[in-house]
C-alpha cells in the first residue's frame, strides 16, 4: 500500500445562498418542503448499519401546524440501547484502526452530499420539524454542517501535526489515539448543524458513537443518517437511538465502556449527566470526557456613543430570528438614556414589520416556537409581565397556539435590573431592556457581570474604545463568545469558536480544534536508537 504524508482540501467556509425569488434554489427548496409536506415518513433506530422497527412508535408535527402529521419515529427499548453499544464496541476493533485519510474522505464526501443534491432536503426537513425560516435554515442545516465537517477534517488533519521535539538519539512523536470504549452524543433540537456535528467529530477522531437526537428534532436528523449513510461511515460507527432519555442515558451510562459525553442542551439536564457520571465513576474502565454546551441569558450593552439604529438592529436581529430559540439569543439589554427614544422607536417599527406564519411562506420572518410546553412557558412570562408594576411590554406581548405555537416578538421594559426576565433563560421571542443612566456604564458593566449565572455571548456597542475596552476587561468571565459592534449570534465555523463557561458549559469551543482534542487520547512513543547497557551514570566515577 502507498504511503505518504496527505494534504487535505483546505476549508473553506460554504456560501449561503440568497433564495432570492426566481432563484433555482428557492425553487428547489420549496418543491421539497411540498414533497416532504405531503409524504408521511417512518423514522427506525439506526444500529449497526441496519433500520430497527420497534412498533412502539410516536408521531411527528410542525410546530408551526401541530395538527399536520408529518411522520412518525421507533422507540428504543434497553434491548436496543445495549444492542447499539454492543455493535460500536464491535465496530471500534475496525474503525478506530482506519488511516485517517479514509476517515476524512468520508466525512468531506458528507459535506459535499450536503452541498449539493441533499441541500434542499437538509434545508426543508429543518423547516417543517424545527419552523426555521429558510435563511435561518440554510445557515444552519446546510452551511454550517458543510462547515464543521470541512473544517473538522483540516483540524485533524492540524492536530495530528502537533508532534514533540526529537534529538539524534531519540525519535519522540505522539500518536493521537481514539478514546477506549464508546462515547455518547446528545443534540439539541434547535441546530440541525450540531446534531450532525456532534456525532461526526467524535467519529472523524476514530470513535464509535451512540447518538440520542432531540425528540423535537428526529424528522431532520433522518436526513443527516441518511448522508452519512451515503458517504459511506460504516456499520456500527454511529447508531441512533431515540425513546425515553432517562433509559437510554441510565443504559449507556452503566457501560464500563462508557468513555464520553458530547452533550448540547439545557443546564440542568448536563449538570444531572455529569452528577450521574461521577455516581458511576468507580465502574469505568477510564475517566469518561465530558464536554457540554448548555443554557444562556445573552446580553446586549450600548454606550452612550453608541449608533442608536446599530443599537436597535442588534436587538432585534439578535433576539427574534429563529424566534429566539438559539442559545446565543439576545434575551437582555443594556440601553443608555440619552439613546433609549430612537432606540424605542426604531425596534418597535422593525417589530411592528415582522410578518409571522409558516416557514414555507418566505414573506415570513418569524414562525412558531418548537413545542407546547416552550409555547406555555413562554406565554407564562408574558402574562407575568403585563401585571407585573416594575415591567411594561413595549411591543408585542400576544400568543395564539390554536394552528401553531405562535409566540410574537415580545420586548418588555423593566425599571428593575434584577425583574425575572432578565435572570432567566426563556428561550424564545421575548427580551427584556433595562434603561440605565447614561453616566453610569461602569456600574451598569458590573450589572451585567452579575445578573446571570451563564456566560455565553454578549455584546457592547460604542463609539468610545475605552469604553469598548472597559467592557472588554469587565465582562471577560460572563461571556465565551463576545462581540463588539454586532449582535451576540452567528458565529461562523473557522471563524468564531463557540462556547461559553459558568452554567452555559465547558467552553470547549465547537468549530475549532479544541473540541476534537477532547475526543482523543494521546500517547507518547520514544524510540531510542542506541540503547544503554550500563546502568552506571557517569558521576559515578
Amino acid at each position: 500500500m502507498g504511503k505518504g504524508f496527505f494534504n487535505v482540501p483546505v476549508a473553506i467556509n460554504e456560501p449561503v445562498k440568497s433564495y432570492a425569488p426566481g432563484s433555482p434554489e428557492r425553487e428547489a427548496v420549496l418543491a421539497a418542503y411540498k414533497d416532504m409536506w405531503n409524504t408521511k415518513i417512518d423514522v427506525p433506530l439506526y444500529i449497526n448499519g441496519k433500520d430497527v422497527t420497534t412498533g412502539s412508535t410516536k408521531t411527528m408535527s410542525a410546530p408551526h401546524d401541530h395538527q399536520h402529521v408529518v411522520g412518525t419515529y421507533h422507540l428504543a427499548e434497553k434491548s436496543h440501547i445495549e444492542e447499539a453499544i454492543a455493535t460500536a464496541l464491535e465496530a471500534r476493533k475496525t474503525w478506530s484502526q482506519l488511516p485517517w485519510e479514509q476517515r476524512a474522505g468520508i466525512f468531506l464526501k458528507a459535506a459535499e452530499l450536503i452541498a449539493g443534491p441533499y441541500r434542499a432536503k437538509i434545508n426543508a426537513a429543518t423547516m417543517i420539524a424545527q419552523s426555521k425560516t429558510v435563511h435561518q435554515a440554510e445557515i444552519d442545516a446546510a452551511c454550517e454542517l458543510i462547515d464543521f465537517l470541512r473544517f473538522n477534517v483540516q483540524f485533524m488533519t492540524d492536530i495530528y501535526h502537533e508532534q514533540p521535539e526529537s534529538t539524534s538519539g531519540a525519535w519522540n512523536r505522539l500518536e493521537y489515539r481514539p478514546l477506549e470504549g464508546f462515547t455518547y452524543a446528545v443534540t439539541p433540537f434547535n441546530f440541525t448543524a450540531i446534531a450532525g456535528n456532534l456525532p461526526a467529530c467524535m467519529a472523524m477522531m476514530g470513535n464509535v458513537v451512540v447518538w440520542k437526537p432531540s425528540d423535537s428534532q428526529i424528522f431532520s436528523a433522518k436526513i443527516i443518517m441518511d448522508v452519512f449513510r451515503e458517504a459511506g461511515v460504516p456499520d456500527g460507527v454511529i447508531n441512533v437511538v431515540f425513546g425515553d432519555p432517562v433509559m437510554i442515558t441510565d443504559t449507556v451510562m452503566d457501560s464500563p465502556d462508557f468513555s464520553g459525553l458530547h452533550f448540547t442542551g439545557s443546564t440542568f439536564i448536563f449538570k444531572e449527566l455529569w452528577k450521574k457520571i461521577g455516581h458511576n465513576i468507580h465502574n469505568y474502565k477510564t475517566y469518561p470526557r465530558i464536554v457540554g454546551e448548555t443554557g444562556g441569558k445573552d446580553f446586549i450593552i450600548a454606550h452612550k456613543t453608541a449608533n442608536p439604529i446599530q443599537v436597535a438592529t442588534a436587538i432585534t436581529r439578535g433576539a427574534f430570528e429563529f424566534q429566539g430559540q438559539k442559545c446565543s439569543a439576545a434575551s437582555r439589554a443594556y440601553v443608555p438614556s440619552n439613546l433609549w427614544n430612537t432606540v424605542k422607536e426604531r425596534v418597535i417599527a422593525d417589530v411592528k414589520s415582522f410578518k409571522m406564519g409558516s416557514p414555507e411562506d418566505l414573506n415570513n420572518f418569524i414562525t412558531a416556537v418548537i413545542h407546547e410546553g416552550s409555547f406555555d412557558k413562554l406565554a407564562s412570562y408574558i402574562d407575568g409581565a403585563k401585571n407585573d408594576s416594575d415591567a411594561e411590554i413595549i411591543v408585542g406581548g400576544n400568543y395564539d397556539k390554536s394552528k401553531g405555537y405562535f409566540i410574537e416578538p415580545t420586548v418588555i421594559v423593566t425599571s428593575n435590573p434584577k425583574y425575572t426576565t432578565m435572570c432567566t433563560e426563556l428561550f424564545g421571542p421575548v427580551i427584556t431592556i433595562y434603561v440605565y443612566d447614561e453616566d453610569k456604564y461602569s456600574e451598569t458593566l458590573k450589572l451585567v457581570d452579575d445578573t446571570s449565572e451563564y456566560a455565553l455571548t454578549g455584546a457592547v456597542l460604542a463609539t468610545d474604545r475605552y469604553a469598548i475596552q472597559e467592557a472588554t476587561k469587565t465582562l471577560q468571565n460572563c461571556a465565551g463568545n463576545f462581540y463588539i459592534n454586532d449582535k451576540p449570534t452567528g458565529a461562523v465555523v473557522g471563524q468564531q469558536p463557540f462556547g461559553g463557561a459558568r452554567a452555559s458549559g465547558t467552553n470547549d469551543k465547537a468549530g475549532s480544534a479544541l473540541n476534537l482534542l477532547r475526543w482523543v487520547s494521546p500517547r507518547m512513543i520514544k524510540e531510542t536508537f542506541v540503547t544503554p547497557t550500563d546502568y552506571r551514570y557517569p558521576f559515578l566515577g
